[in-house]
């Protein structure tokens, strides 16, 4: 049965239904509808809700219940996702899981509490120091913000590692219908890895992410980089309209996908052999979804351009790769994709 919510409402049900105990979190706009639901809600299903006095806390006190094994997210938005960074290090560097939740704002700094996409760099090449990934996911509705939480448990259990949903404030504020039965199914792992507390067993294990022996360390990071490249070879997931015979392919995420896809429609009304490429993943990015045929693309995106570096890196110089964005929380519109589309048409 569908019902109709808000994209950051559905994300913070998803989470519980996906059997999330510990949530922590600071309200910032555009994500504060996802602590807010959380706050009413998680309590009903034996789950914790706290506001941390900020948004360094928070994240702390995710590392805290991700290290005990139980199922922890936040969520917050651009400058709290950018406080949270040291402790995304810490996490990531304990190989502990959890899903943290980006609902982007403008930016930099303070910036605006529109939607932008101006948080991919941070997201996808890792925000905070040393060497570490972040699957990152990207919803472009308020049904994907749902179903994309639960995959994002499902793969932070499954590979011990921080997962990102990256979601723009539009995607994040808007109501759409959403049906719960379609949730991908709830995965459970056990976790003899988890901090036990003194007594519960015989071996205590601890959770840390240092470590003074030069040599220990380089074989800890060289671990995990074998299991990032298993799962840039697993996980890459995109969507694909109209590209069979295109000559020109967009490519965008989130909410500019949508607009993108609305487009490329009116130019094949046109003639303009044109289609889309939406990635779902932007890490892993799926190269491999460009590794066609392909004359020209043009990248769109509501930033000055970050994924646009990805999609030239898939490509390597086979195709010819445009940009087009608007920033500071302006929204690009369908007239001036379908403009750009036409001049590379010539």
């Amino acid at each position: 049965m569908k019902k109709l919510m808000k994209g950051n409402e559905a994300l913070a049900a998803a989470a519980i239904h996906a059997g999330v105990k510990c949530f922590f979190g600071y309200p910032i706009t555009p994500q504060t509808e996802v602590a807010a639901y959380m706050a009413k809600h998680l309590p009903e299903h034996d789950g914790v809700f706290l506001q941390a006095e900020s948004e360094i806390s928070a994240i702390n006190m995710v590392y805290g219940a991700a290290g005990a094994g139980f199922r922890a997210m936040t969520s917050s938005s651009s400058p709290g996702i950018s406080l949270k960074q040291e402790g995304i290090s810490y996490i990531a560097g304990s190989d502990l899981p959890c899903v943290i939740v980006n609902v982007m704002r403008a930016g930099p700094g303070l910036g605006g509490i529109q939607a932008s996409q101006s948080d991919y760099f941070q997201a996808v090449k890792g925000g905070g120091h040393g060497d570490y990934r972040l699957i990152v996911l990207a919803p472009s509705s308020v049904q994907e913000m749902a179903e994309m939480t639960v995959t994002a448990f499902n793969y932070a259990d499954k590979w011990r590692m921080p997962v990102m949903i990256l979601a723009d404030g539009m995607v994040g504020q808007m109501m759409e219908p959403v049906d719960m039965e379609l949730l991908p199914e709830v995965e459970h792992y056990d976790k003899p890895w988890a901090a036990c507390g003194k007594g519960k067993r015989e071996e205590h294990n601890i959770i840390n992410s240092l470590y003074l022996t030069p040599q220990e360390l380089e074989d800890m990071n060289e671990k995990r980089w074998l299991k990032y490249e298993q799962i840039s070879k697993e996980l890459p997931d995109w969507e694909e309209y109209m590209t069979d015979d295109a000559d020109i392919i967009v490519t965008a995420y989130g909410i500019a996908a949508r607009i993108a896809k609305a487009a490329v429609k009116k130019a094949r009304e046109e003639g303009i052999k044109a289609g889309l490429i939406r990635p779902k993943t932007l890490w892993p990015f799926p190269s491999a979804a460009f590794e066609r045929d392909i004359k020209k693309v043009l990248c769109v995106e509501l930033s000055r351009g970050q994924m646009v570096e990805d999609v030239r890196l898939a490509l390597n110089g086979r195709a010819e790769v445009e940009f087009y964005g608007r920033c500071g929380g302006m929204c690009v519109d369908e007239e001036e994709i379908l403009e750009n589309l036409r001049r590379l048409a010539g």
